[in-house]
Formats: C-alpha cells, structure tokens, sequence
C-alpha cells in the first residue's frame, strides 16, 4: 500500500514537515531506510542515525526536528504513532475463504462464510465462528467454543471444549486454551484429581504469544480482559483473572485464583502465588516473585535464591527489614564517633 505524508497527518494529528505529496509505501528501520520507507525515532540513543537516515520520512519527538535531514511526522509518542502507520502500510492478510478439503468439521458447528479454516484444522460440534476469521493448519476447536470475528489462529492452536474468546485477537503458534487446571486434592499420600468445570473467557483485542498455556476454571471461568497482551511461554493457572490492558513478558508464572488489575506491566519470569489480588496499574519486574496481595499501584521487585525453607523465611524477613537495620547502624556509628571524639579531648 502506497500513502502521503499528507494523508498520514490528517488521519493521526500529527504536524507534518515537509511536501504533503510524498508517498510512503513500508516500514524500515532508520540505518535501513530508502526510498518509500517510513521509520521512527523513540530512543535518543538512534539520533545519529536519524541524521544520515535515506528514509522518506521520519516519525519523531518535537525536539528532533532540527536532527532530520527529511519530511517528518511530529508526534508527541512517535512510536505508538508509528505503529499505526505500520498497521496501515503492512495490514495483515486476509482470509482465504473457505474450508480447507482436509478440515474436519462437525455437522453442528456453524462457521461465516467469510472465514477461514485452514489444512488439517478439526471442529468439533456446536462451535460457533465469526467473521474474517483465521484458524490456521492444524487447529483443534473444541465443542461449544466461540470465536468471535475477525479473530486469527496461528498453526496448531488448541481451545478446548467451551473456550469463549472475542473479536480481533490474536493466538500465535501452539497456544493452548481451556487445558485442566492443576487441581489435585491430597487424601493419605495419594492424589485425587479435582473436576476442572469451568472455561475461559477472553476478551477483544487479546494477543497470546506462542506456546503460551491458560488454564480451565476449577468451577468458574478463567477470564483474560479486553486488550491484554501476553507474550510467549506465559503460564495461567485455573481461575485467574487478568484486567483490561494488562500486559506480560515472556515466562510468566501465574498461580491458581490470582487476579490481577487493570493497565499492569509485567516482566519476563515474575511469578504470582495463588489466590492473591494486585491492583490496577501496578509494575513488577523481571523474575520477581509476588506472594502478598498489593491494594495500591506502585513498582514492585524482589528475588532471592532458593534455600531451606525455614533459612529462606528468616532471611526474607530480614531483607524486609534491612533498610531499618542499615538506619540504626548508621545512628549507632555516629553515637561511637561522638563517643570517641569526646574520650580523645
């Protein structure tokens, strides 16, 4: 696709400098840029190369005008403007309508003729598919799932039975929707598995990263909120709720019946305890491991290396308390100084 800076400014309030006529056509990075090719500058650390880019033109910061040897679009969060013009240059393929000759299909299931259903996919009995959907070669689609439109299955994606998930999201390679939770109930050194009878409801505007796995509820629904975001090798137990625009890096862990608030960020490798609550806009960075509900949005860290447990406790609590300890040496060493000051006259 082939647009003007022009058009670009217009339809994302963005000032424009330099010839309204001049036509992008793809994205590229700013040492990669050529002709026809818009990039984007967000970290200060690439300003050299803004300076010598032979892009058409340049998404960037007011303050960076003066640095750009071409047209630019004048944005105050230059990469989140440059991703929607990406979305327009690169659109995602459409659908190639139809059900492939080697897809297995129930005879209840109803699928928009608008959709696809690729090679080798199987559908079970009353599912239900929007339109423009995507189900890539080799999904499984359970009895009683819902897919809502123009939602997009990568290869070997798996919902199981009674798996909701809305429109426009997203399911990369391998993930695995509605598998049993982990429950097991423990009776004289043997364990009982728990029926796991709930589902899981995902929301619009949902992307799961590869082999990303989330859990069926033990009774009631696991539910993923509107605009979450999670990357790949991401683990959700049974009953875990996750609010809206929520997003998580790769290898999180999270525990059974923990719910997580609204606009979260969270890195690669945090794990969640089980049955606990985290407040809306909270940050908890890589490999932090959160094992106490948090009622107040805030920065969360922490990791300490495994130990014997009873070793552990003692030294975590110490480590909570270290900042008072260092305080009261502090105070300690200055009453010894004026002690030996006064000992000295």
């Amino acid at each position: 696709m082939r647009i003007t800076l022009g058009e670009l400014a217009v339809q994302f309030g963005l000032d424009l400098h330099g010839d309204p006529d001049t036509l992008v056509a793809h994205a590229a990075t700013l040492a990669g840029a050529g002709d026809g090719a818009i990039t984007f500058l967000a970290n200060p650390q690439y300003r050299k190369q803004l300076r010598v880019t032979k892009a058409a033109a340049v998404v960037l910061d007011a303050g960076d005008v003066d640095e750009c040897p071409t047209a630019c679009l004048v944005s105050t969060n230059p990469y989140a403007s440059y991703a929607r013009i990406a979305q327009i240059l690169h659109p995602p393929a459409p659908p190639t309508v139809g059900i492939h000759p080697t897809a297995v299909i129930g005879e209840s299931a109803a699928i928009d003729a608008s959709s696809e259903v690729g090679a080798q996919c199987v559908v079970g009995n009353n599912v239900k598919i929007g339109p423009g959907v995507i189900l890539g070669p080799g999904c499984i689609i359970g009895e009683d799932v819902r897919i809502g439109g123009y939602t997009r299955l990568a290869a070997q994606v798996t919902l199981q039975s009674g798996v909701v998930i809305g429109e426009r999201s997203i399911l990369h390679p391998g993930v695995v929707v509605g598998a049993d939770g982990f429950g097991f109930a423990a009776d004289e050194g043997v364990w009982l598995k728990v029926p796991q009878l709930g589902s899981v409801v995902i929301g619009d505007d949902v992307e799961i990263g590869a082999h990303t796995t989330i859990d069926r509820g033990a009774i009631d629904d696991t539910i993923i909120e509107n605009g979450v975001k999670l990357d790949n090798h991401i683990m959700i137990g049974h009953n875990v709720r996750i609010g809206e625009h929520t997003i998580m890096a790769a290898k999180v862990g999270v525990s059974g019946s923990t719910r997580i608030g609204k606009r979260c960020m969270v890195a690669a490798e945090a794990a969640f305890v089980g049955h606990i609550d985290v407040a809306d806009d909270c940050v908890i960075t890589a490999r932090a491991v959160l094992n106490h509900s948090v009622t107040e949005p805030g920065v969360f860290a922490g990791l300490l290396v495994a130990d014997e447990v009873g070793k552990w406790r003692k030294n975590a609590a110490r480590f909570r308390n270290l900042d008072g300890f260092v305080r009261r040496l502090k105070a300690l060493e200055k009453k010894i100084a004026a002690l030996v000051r006064e000992k000295d006259k």
